[in-house]
Formats: C-alpha cells, structure tokens, sequence
C-alpha cells in the first residue's frame, strides 16, 4: 500500500496531535468522521482537530468524503500517483453500523465531449458484509 505525501507531513513541523491522528487514520480500514475522531481525543479541541485533517487534505495524506447524512468523513490515500489524488471510486456508508469505507474498484464515467472529469464523490448507502 502506497500513501501518498507522507513525507510532507514529515517535512512540516509535526505536533504529537498530528502524529495521533495519523496513527488513527492508519490503523483502520474505514473512513472516520470528525465526531469519530474527538471521541478518541477527547483532550484535544474540535478545532484543532479540524485544522489538521483540512491540512492533511491539502497535503494528499486523506481525501475527504462527503456523506449522504451530510458529515465529513477523512480517509487515508492510497495508490495515488505523483501529487494526483485518487478520487474516482465509490464510498459506502452502512446505515446500521455507521461504517464509511472505500470501495476501491475505479469508476468509469462517460462524460459528453467538451466536458472535463476533475473530482468524484459517490456514495452507496446500504447494509454493509458485517451488518447484512
């Protein structure tokens, strides 16, 4: 698994709240919203938390998901390709559990000619493996 521009993170002054949260992010294999995150630092303000996963976004270290239920949800890159991100895939939401993951097949998308594909953002919404 390739992540993209951790060594830029490394490169910029790293804060123990940086290194938790990147540790977070690592350790699991869904998407974790901001509320998913301060329940594991409850120490750490709502606002710091958010600077740091906008800054991770502007770095490529996480992408952003939008949800059907209209909260953030950050997930580590993977298999982006030089300062490319890799948006174009799905994202299901168990609407049981709460489970954001990433579906990694890649999504086609037939565009009408003039038109320039530059960001995805789907989700599936559904009973996920676990809770079906």
């Amino acid at each position: 698994m390739q992540h993209c521009r951790i060594s830029n993170f490394m490169s910029r002054r790293n804060t123990q709240t940086q290194s938790d949260i990147l540790d977070l992010l690592k350790s699991t294999d869904s998407a974790l919203s901001h509320d998913m995150i301060q329940e594991k630092f409850e120490s750490v303000n709502r606002a710091t938390i958010y600077r740091v996963l906008n800054r991770f976004c502007e770095d490529g270290i996480v992408h952003r998901i939008v949800g059907d239920d209209g909260k953030q949800y950050f997930a580590l890159c993977i298999n982006c390709k030089g300062n490319k991100h890799q948006d174009d895939h799905f994202h299901f939401r168990c609407t049981q559990c709460g489970k954001m993951e990433c579906l990694h097949a890649k999504v086609s998308v037939v565009l009408p000619s003039g038109y320039h594909f530059e960001h995805f953002n789907g989700v599936i919404t559904g009973l996920c493996n676990h809770c079906n």
